[in-house]
């Protein structure tokens, strides 16, 4: 059963008031101000008719003019802080939305991030956490002042003319009857445009972030369908979000003047029988509308109502996440990693998969050693690696580092003493320095340069103009991949891992360079647990041990010159990669096609 917005995660969005708890608390106050001028200046009103213009009596009227403008003078000012103390509370309350949901998206593991579009979680930081703040700091404090005025109306006109009051309440129902069939359709309209919004928002950062791709295949028109097609959409359920409000509200008027209508009509036979005054009846009239007004501005709320519901409901499925990677609470620190690495048998299947991604995979790596994993794509290569600093965890079966289960482990001290490389190398918007640096804010320029000449990088960054200082652009765009690859290296060298991943991470430079870096990073990684996933036999033959997995399954294990004799699977791969006469020594129980 769906939950109501109103009732609980609307609700629930008004805890990041606390904060500001006394700023909203002095709105209240002023709202509460202005309600009492708004009270006060019929019964002036009424006076003023009875005694002043009725009577002849100009002193009368001066001073209710008088009074009239200081009244009016009061609410204004009563308004005007209503509305500065709210908006400053509300937009308190935004800020402190925006970083909950911020933080949060920082604890979620990778599996979460696999399901959800970058696209909707903007939405949900931008757009939503507005129309969230638009209830807290208008939506909300509307409600209070309606309700004040609501009360005191109807304490007035009963007190005024008990006879008039229950002709006027007449309406009153019925306008309600009106108000919870409104709110009730729009609420689930309201989630809808903004699930529309944000497959939008998904559609223009794909493109965005894909513009080159959509270039070189001159794939611009279908782009264009694309969104367009995510704009009509959009387009149509805005319409009839509009619709439906210009249906309501004609209906919820003439319900408030027909109460209106009434009055006029009951009021009017009383002074024509002399019960009732022209002033009674005017301020009469007057505490009606104040009566109605706040049933309309309920009306008018009720579109932020349902607008914030409907977002709120989408922020707290964020809060509400839950991680698939969680730290237990009474995790270690790894204070002082020696580097060996067990997989246990281990099973790995992603959520929302049915098939396993790796099946019984057992082996053990000692302290210093470099392992290299071989096997054709989608294999389970890059699955080995993501297990051991958790970016997601096993299924069944254990993965150890010194001994330790990794999940008995705090997240940042395990992924503290590892250095991982990508496939794709994410680069950020600053400098070189500060993104070799992203992993140790507090690194020296000296120790960031030994970084950058171990990882072949020094070279191109003193080519450019600003060298280290020089900006890489959004994405790292401004740099070529092999350069990137170059500056993720570096990144991953600069914390000194115990553990180093090297995920493809020299798929992107040529072959010189790979030469070059090779030499370097033997160096480098002496005395490291080293995992390189790499597709090139000139990579992989130096690594002390090599992994030949196939269907998430370790099939072979050894050197290179073992495997070329023992495993049928490794000499495809390396045949696959042999150029002009060379030939292979290949296990007599395979077949290989001549190359």
């Amino acid at each position: 059963m769906p939950r109501s917005p109103v009732n609980t995660d609307l609700l629930r969005s008004l805890r990041f008031m606390r904060r500001y708890r006394l700023v909203a608390a002095a709105a209240v106050l002023a709202v509460l101000g202005s309600s009492v001028a708004d009270l006060i200046a019929p019964q002036i009103l009424r006076r003023v008719i009875d005694q002043g213009i009725t009577a002849g009596r100009t002193e009368v009227i001066m001073s209710g003019a008088v009074m009239l403008i200081g009244v009016a003078t009061a609410g204004g000012i009563a308004q005007f802080l209503q509305g500065f103390l709210s908006a400053r509370a509300s937009h308190g309350a935004a800020y402190d939305m925006r970083e909950a949901i911020f933080e949060r998206l920082q604890t979620l593991s990778f599996s979460y991030h696999d399901r959800v579009q970058t696209g909707q979680l903007i939405t949900r930081l931008t757009s939503d956490v507005d129309l969230v703040r638009d209830f807290v700091g208008g939506g909300l404090v509307q409600a209070i002042a309606a309700t004040i005025m609501l009360v005191g109306a109807v304490v007035l006109l009963l007190v005024m003319n008990w006879q008039l009051a229950l002709v006027a309440l007449v309406a009153i129902p019925l306008t309600i009857l009106v108000l919870v069939r409104f709110v009730s359709r729009l609420g689930p309209l309201f989630r809808g445009f903004q699930q529309r919004l944000s497959a939008l928002n998904s559609v223009l950062q794909e493109n965005v972030a894909g513009i080159r791709v959509v270039k070189a295949f001159a794939r611009e028109p279908f782009e264009a369908a694309r969104y367009r097609a995510a704009n009509e959409s959009l387009l149509q359920q805005g319409l009839t979000v509009r619709r439906t409000v210009a249906n309501a509200f004609p209906l919820l008027f003439s319900v408030g003047n027909l109460g209106v209508a009434l009055v006029v009509w009951a009021g009017a036979v009383q002074v024509a029988h002399g019960r009732l005054t022209i002033g009674e009846l005017v301020a009469f009239t007057s505490y009606l509308m104040l009566l109605l007004q706040p049933l309309f501005i309920l009306g008018f709320g009720a579109q932020t109502i349902a607008r914030a519901g409907a977002s709120a409901s989408r922020l707290f499925e964020v809060l509400d996440a839950e991680t698939d990677v969680p730290e237990r609470p009474d995790a270690i620190e790894l204070a002082d990693a020696q580097g060996r690495v067990e997989f246990r048998d281990v099973h790995l299947r992603y959520p929302g998969s049915d098939a396993e991604t790796l099946a019984g995979v057992s082996f053990a790596v000692e302290p210093g050693t470099t392992v290299a994993l071989v096997g054709s794509t989608g294999s389970g290569k890059t699955s080995v690696v993501n297990l051991v600093p958790r970016f997601y965890d096993v299924t069944s079966g254990a993965v150890l580092l010194d001994g330790h289960d990794v999940r008995d482990l705090t997240l940042a001290s395990l992924r503290g003493r590892i250095g991982v490389v990508m496939q794709d190398s994410v680069l950020f918007s600053g400098t070189i320095a500060e993104n070799i640096a992203y992993g140790k804010p507090d690194a020296t320029a000296g120790a960031i340069a030994a970084a950058a000449q171990a990882a072949q990088a020094e070279a191109f960054i003193a080519q450019l103009p600003e060298g280290y200082d020089t900006r890489v652009g959004e994405r790292g765009i401004k740099l070529s991949g092999g350069q990137r690859q170059r500056i993720a290296i570096a990144r991953a060298l600069l914390i000194d891992p115990r553990v180093l991943i090297m995920d493809d991470s020299t798929s992107s430079v040529d072959a010189e360079t790979e030469s070059a870096l090779r030499a370097s990073l033997e160096v480098l990684i002496g005395g490291r647990t080293t995992f390189i996933v790499a597709q090139r036999l000139s990579t992989v033959k130096r690594a002390d041990a090599i992994l030949v997995i196939e269907d998430g399954i370790v099939v072979a294990r050894g050197t290179h010159e073992e495997l070329l004799a023992e495993s049928c699977v490794y000499a495809e791969i390396a045949a696959s990669q042999l150029v002009g006469g060379e030939e292979l020594d290949r296990p007599d129980s395979c077949t290989l096609e001549d190359e």
